[in-house]
């Protein structure tokens, strides 16, 4: 059996040899599904929310990496939030019973996430967004995470970021055959350890998240999705598959993850803090938690000071005095009293190429190294206070 299998985009004009092509490169049957992963409840396997709003660009070929899936059993369930671009037509044209398209009038991404949830018929329903890019062994790979740690209420793999350019379509990569499953029992502590998973690469069981609807809170379009894993991670272990199963692309014109120059922290932080001090956590995860919005408080310092804001520079190190004990907080502090800003926005471009926070090259000239560590070629979407994951030594 070969080691690794190479994952290989083909022409975007020709959808049906692409799929084709997926299909025979990827030759491994997926596995099938262990009994306690399915409940006698649920019509599929899998429900597949894809918000969309105008993505019609990338649209066509998201969904053709989905219909590429070794395993077969699943649904797709589009929620057009009001595009003006084709998007939703070009969904309305795919000849496939599984894909389902649902039309909203524009509401945010959150309110299409809920709605997505509330008609999903799947045991287990995942999320990709419209300009995301599915491994055609990514739902076979969840199935194989739940098999190595059953108790999970959530299986995740971990992704790859791609550069948007000429073509809609990402760099190959390569995955180990024989990933390690990882239990992420504290998220806190796993996510400062470094880039573990996001939006478009995460499956939770229906049953758990109907019973926190709305789960994405209406309104917010900035953090929304982390705030959702961490609420969910409260709630249930995570199994985390260690190979990148899904494509992030980044750089996209208008994405949701293009967002700069916030002066605070978004409102899901204040709310971890508050379910931290509340009561119902236990000791060591208030303290994972507690120490993880510190690092926070890190990246706002970090930010403040590299366009010389260095009295609020101050004011955020100063509330972060949780991690004092680490080398990231001194770090900081000298940045704050002596580093020029153009000097920390140097090192912070630095430390993104060192950790694996910037995207693959739009050419396909090289593959990822088989057995990565996400500190090594990951990224962290959703980590964007300064562009990079709120980690010990970053």
């Amino acid at each position: 059996m070969p080691q690794h299998a190479t994952f290989r985009a083909a022409d975007p004009t020709a959808h049906a040899a692409r799929v084709a092509t997926w299909t025979r490169e990827v030759r491994a049957p997926a596995p099938p599904a262990d009994p306690a992963f399915r409940s006698a409840a649920a019509t599929v396997l899998f429900s597949i929310v894809v918000p969309l709003h105008n993505k019609g660009r990338y649209i066509g070929c998201t969904l053709a990496s989905v219909l590429a899936q070794t395993l077969p059993d699943f649904e797709v369930i589009v929620v057009d939030d009001g595009s003006t671009d084709g998007g939703a037509d070009v969904v309305a044209a795919i000849d496939d019973p599984r894909v389902r398209l649902v039309r909203q009038a524009n509401a945010g991404v959150s309110v299409a996430r809920n709605l997505g949830i509330a008609l999903a018929r799947g045991e287990w329903i995942a999320f990709l967004d419209a300009d995301d890019w599915q491994h055609p062994r990514y739902l076979a790979s969840l199935v194989r995470a739940h098999r190595a740690h059953p108790a999970a209420g959530a299986v995740a793999t971990r992704y790859l970021p791609f550069q948007d350019g000429d073509t809609v379509v990402p760099p190959g990569w390569i995955v180990p055959s024989e990933p390690a499953v990882e239990l992420v029992t504290d998220l806190p502590t796993r996510w400062m350890q470094g880039p573990t998973l996001f939006t478009s690469s995460i499956a939770v069981r229906r049953s758990v998240l109907q019973r926190m609807q709305p789960c994405f809170v209406p309104g917010e379009s900035f953090g929304e999705d982390l705030d959702l894993w961490f609420r969910v991670a409260e709630q249930t272990p995570i199994a985390l598959l260690d190979a990148p199963l899904v494509g992030y692309r980044v750089g996209v014109s208008g994405s949701l993850t293009q967002r700069q120059g916030a002066r605070g922290l978004p409102p899901w932080v204040d709310r971890l803090r508050q379910r931290a001090l509340g009561g119902t956590m236990e000791a060591p995860r208030v303290r994972s938690t507690l120490r993880y919005i510190a690092q926070l408080h890190i990246d706002m310092a970090r930010r403040a000071v590299s366009t010389d804001r260095r009295a609020e520079a101050l004011r955020w190190l100063l509330g972060a005095w949780r991690a004092a004990d680490s080398g990231r907080w001194w770090l900081t502090a000298c940045m704050v009293a002596f580093w020029p800003g153009a000097l920390v926005d140097s090192y912070v471009e630095r430390r993104l190429q060192s950790i694996g926070q910037a995207p693959l090259p739009r050419q396909p000239k090289l593959a990822v190294r088989a057995g990565a560590r996400p500190s090594e070629r990951l990224a962290a979407p959703g980590f964007e206070l300064d562009s990079m994951p709120a980690h010990p030594g970053a």
